[in-house]
């Protein structure tokens, strides 16, 4: 079963270059995926009772056109598969009738209490739930360490910075790279890899690491012990096929 939200793009959602922020269309594709899961019975309103949350662990988007503000996307949005303890969901983006991106994420369960990946598929609320079609896209990109920076900068997380799983939100480390070394995002089409590695929290002290080369802009978050808690790519395509 495939599910449909439209969000009208405001324009504190936009850049100095009047297009959404990468990082804010992040946010509206894992809200997507929220009311989707909610709606199909397995969203953090039913999940949260029972000890247990949703955590992303990998991201994969590619776009051809960045909207700008009061123009209106559509994010449709399915499940894959559930397996191996990890569900893949997919994304279309429309504005009106036209495609402009599709994406790709990887979800986990998680036990808040034991803060552990479990294996949830077999509860009743996920059965018979999958859509099954298959999202044709390029691989995930190879994300390596950046062992030899052109810069780093540090931060700590702040209150801001965390949400209700108790832990820096996701989007928040896409919004931290940037902040640290904006890339050319204003030539299309693009694709962003990211993946979610380790949980950090209030208070903790990560660094962003960057550096570009033939194949884009690279970064990786390490945390105080100096292990990568996110890394991601953004690279320029030389076109998609939707």
């Amino acid at each position: 079963m495939k599910f449909s939200y439209s969000y009208q793009i405001q324009p504190q959602d936009v850049d100095y270059t009047r297009r959404l922020r990468l990082y804010t269309l992040e946010n509206y594709i894992l809200n997507v995926a929220g009311k989707a899961a909610e709606e199909q019975g397995y969203g953090l309103s039913q999940l949260l009772p029972l000890g247990y949350t949703w955590v992303i662990t990998r991201l994969n988007l590619e776009l051809n056109y960045m909207p700008t503000h009061y123009e209106t996307i559509r994010v449709e949005t399915w499940v894959e598969q559930n397996a191996h303890m990890l569900s893949v969901r997919n994304y279309r983006i429309y504005i009106d009738t036209q495609l402009i991106g599709q994406a790709k994420s990887v979800w986990a369960v998680l036990d808040i209490h034991k803060r552990e990946i479990v294996n949830a598929f077999d509860l009743p609320m996920f059965q018979d739930k999958v859509d099954g079609e298959v999202l044709t896209m390029n691989k995930p990109a190879r994300l390596m360490p950046v062992s030899e920076p052109d810069g780093q900068v540090p931060y700590t997380i702040q209150y801001s910075d965390c949400d209700y799983n108790q832990h820096c939100n996701s989007c928040k480390y896409l919004e931290r790279m940037m902040d640290a070394h904006l890339c050319n995002v204003e030539n299309f089409p693009i694709r962003l890899d990211i993946n979610y590695i380790k949980e950090v929290h209030n208070s903790e002290q990560i660094v962003t690491k960057f550096f570009t080369d033939s194949q884009g802009t690279h970064y990786q978050q390490v945390d105080q012990n100096n292990k990568s808690v996110c890394t991601a790519l953004i690279s320029h395509l030389e076109k998609v096929d939707f």
